[in-house]
């Protein structure tokens, strides 16, 4: 190993969730190895730095197939030292995944990856894209280089396609250098304690990795049941929306609408439950948790009445609170939130307006607002909720405990954390369930489900329906493997509306993924929606149907995650060690059996598939394939699915078609 140190401060700066990195290096010496010493379970390198005068011992440590290393300063906590590049040789033709969720690139060898948790959609690279489409029409295939990039979820773990993982136990900013073809180098701003490990399959890789960083619970068994349609109380009005005041009954009669069609629904969400926030950007929510009883009246009465015909109200909720609002007033004069360097509540602007964050390193104002879910959330009966957001701690804030330089990227885990405990201490583990977007380490061991974030509805490879499968295989591969995202994406500005064509195929891809589950859109009077019309209509109950008849399968999935790690959606090369696999993220396997190929593209009605080494008969046609390339018709309704003809599932796989 070779050790480099330094000394350097960062400047960063936040606008909206997204950073502009700039860091400056007073100075950076290569260490010289001064002596090797062997040890009961390992060896010591002592290294000197010139510089300071200080000596640096690294031990490293291994025990089977595992190696821990931790590096050390004679000088203790008096060290002037803050800056740390350890480099590795490795074997130039391996792939590197992981570090979190990466959404244009899967393979990441030739690629520096930040970890520092962020708001992956940038403003700034959003408008770019709208002005260039404007003048050149839609690029969908053009993409941005790496470092343009951020993400929500960031996690100092990767894997490598020669079967082992290598875990950094860091809390601060820091760099992963893939781009040298022989060599590794880890960059951190803390003293490195590292753990790799070895193993002989990925999933026994999966295995060992959660072990070590923790892995997700199983969900309620109600979720295998079918789909989760998104539904809030908006009404047209004329270009924009605005509130319709019958959330219930519009819940209500969309229910109908999908009963008439055989829907299998098991869930509606509803962003607005507490109430809506129209803006330029779109319909959002009123950051106020607790339900509006004028959108949405009797609204705990109505859960119940909900639930007894089978289907669970779910919601949403961040770490943010409304200014306009009374929980707000609470938490100022209680001193709860997140302060500046003049002591004045930190205001963070989100989309077009400001707002406070609750400072969760406060006991009081923790277990303030984790109240605030078991009493108002919780408390009326909804069956889960979108735990939004995580990413904004700001550096230069100040906190009632702690460096918030070191504390961002824990962030996310500390919301994730508390959204478990409020419903352990509540006793619903079997019934209740949420789903994050930001993450960091701590959250394999809290958060649920996550969801691939705030897709544009659009066929992008950056932003669009192509850039879920990507993000969903790298948190695979980071050990995070209960994952889904929004059918329809989100984001919609400008000229960015969903299609009906965009809607369908997204509808099909996450049938076949853990959770089914709709979303309007920021500006949903903008996007076709399930209920549009009436073809729209039946597809979207065709594909609740089908969740719900994979419900078996994908309850096994998950729980064989929570019990040992292993992802309920996997690369190809998971199972297949194959060369062109290990660069494949446009299918997926999800579990050992199906092998999902989703139309990434408009305009088309077929699809070219890699299939692996095994005999795969097309879910549709009944026809069987052998390993190679085909192209095959994918008209809408009828997607690019294979059952492996060898499973002991096939016949009941076989048969979960319309």
């Amino acid at each position: 190993m070779a050790l480099c140190v330094g000394a350097g401060q960062n400047n960063f700066s936040m606008k909206r969730g997204s950073f502009k990195y700039k860091q400056s290096f007073d100075w950076k010496e290569q260490c010289a190895l001064k002596e090797t010493v062997s040890t009961p379970d390992g060896t010591e390198y002592i290294y000197e730095c010139r510089k300071t005068g200080e000596l640096l011992r690294l031990k490293v440590t291994t025990n089977g197939d595992r190696t821990d290393v931790k590096l050390t300063s004679d000088s203790g906590s008096a060290s002037k030292i803050n800056r740390f590049w350890l480099s590795f040789p490795t074997n130039p033709g391996e792939h590197i995944y992981g570090c979190g969720e990466t959404y244009s690139e899967f393979d990441l060898k030739g690629q520096n990856v930040r970890i520092w948790v962020a708001e992956h959609q940038n403003a700034s690279r959003i408008s770019k894209k709208l002005i260039k489409e404007k003048l050149r029409g839609p690029r969908p295939k053009k993409k941005l280089p790496f470092d343009k990039y951020e993400s929500y979820y960031v996690q100092p773990t990767f894997t490598s396609s020669d079967k082992y993982y290598v875990h950094v136990d860091m809390s601060a900013y820091g760099e992963f250098d893939f781009s040298v073809p022989d060599k590794i180098t880890l960059y951190t701003q803390e003293f490195p304690v590292v753990t790799s490990e070895r193993a002989g399959t990925f999933t026994e890789l999966s295995d060992k990795l959660t072990h070590l960083l923790g892995r997700q619970r199983k969900l309620p068994d109600w979720i295998y049941e079918g789909g989760i349609i998104a539904m809030q109380d908006w009404i047209k009005d004329g270009d924009k929306v605005k509130e319709g005041f019958d959330g219930c009954g519009n819940i209500d009669r969309k229910l109908e609408e999908l009963s008439k069609e055989n829907g299998k629904v098991v869930g509606v969400w509803c962003q607005d439950w507490c109430g809506c926030r129209c803006t330029g950007f779109g319909y959002q929510v009123m950051w106020n948790w607790r339900y509006n009883d004028q959108q949405y009246p009797n609204l705990p009465s109505k859960i119940k009445e909900w639930k007894e015909k089978g289907v669970r109200f779910l919601g949403y909720i961040n770490p943010f609170i409304a200014l306009e609002k009374d929980i707000y007033e609470t938490a100022k004069e209680k001193g709860y939130c997140v302060k500046d360097r003049n002591g004045d509540d930190y205001l963070v602007t989100i989309t077009t307006f400001p707002a406070a964050m609750v400072d969760f390193t406060n006991p009081e104002a923790y277990n303030w607002y984790k109240n605030i879910i078991k009493e108002n959330m919780i408390g009326i009966g909804m069956g889960g909720w979108m735990a939004d957001f995580g990413e904004y701690l700001p550096v230069d804030a100040v906190l009632y405990d702690g460096d918030p330089k070191t504390l961002h990227n824990k962030w996310p885990g500390i919301w994730a954390q508390m959204n478990r405990e409020a419903i352990e201490e509540c006793g619903v583990e079997d019934e209740v369930f949420f789903f994050t977007r930001a993450g960091y380490t701590q959250s394999l061991g809290s958060a649920a489900m996550m969801w691939t974030g705030d897709q544009h509805v659009d066929w992008s490879v950056d932003d669009g329906i192509p850039s879920v499968i990507p993000a969903t295989l790298s948190l695979a591969m980071s050990g995070y493997g209960i994952t889904h995202s929004d059918a329809g994406g989100y984001t919609t500005i400008m000229h960015m509306r969903r299609t009906k064509e965009l809607l369908m195929r997204w509808e099909e891809m996450n049938a076949f993924s853990p959770l089914f589950r709709t979303h309007e859109g920021n500006q949903p009077g903008n996007n076709v929606q399930f209920d549009s019309d009436e073809e729209l209509l039946k597809h979207t109950a065709m594909c609740t149907r089908i969740h719900a008849r994979l419900g078996f399968y994908i309850k096994e999935l998950v729980d064989e995650a929570a019990e040992k790690g292993t992802p309920v959606i996997r690369p190809v090369f998971y199972h297949y060690d194959e060369s062109w696999a290990y660069s494949e993220m446009t299918e997926y396997l999800l579990g050992r059996d199906i092998l999902v190929a989703p139309v990434l593209e408009a305009g088309t009605d077929k699809r070219t598939v890699t299939l692996p080494d095994d005999t795969w008969v097309h879910l549709y046609t009944g026809k069987e394939y052998k390993k190679g390339i085909c192209t095959v018709d994918a008209p809408v309704g009828k997607p690019c699915v294979f059952v492996r003809k060898s499973s002991e599932r096939f016949d009941e796989l076989i048969t979960i078609r319309e």
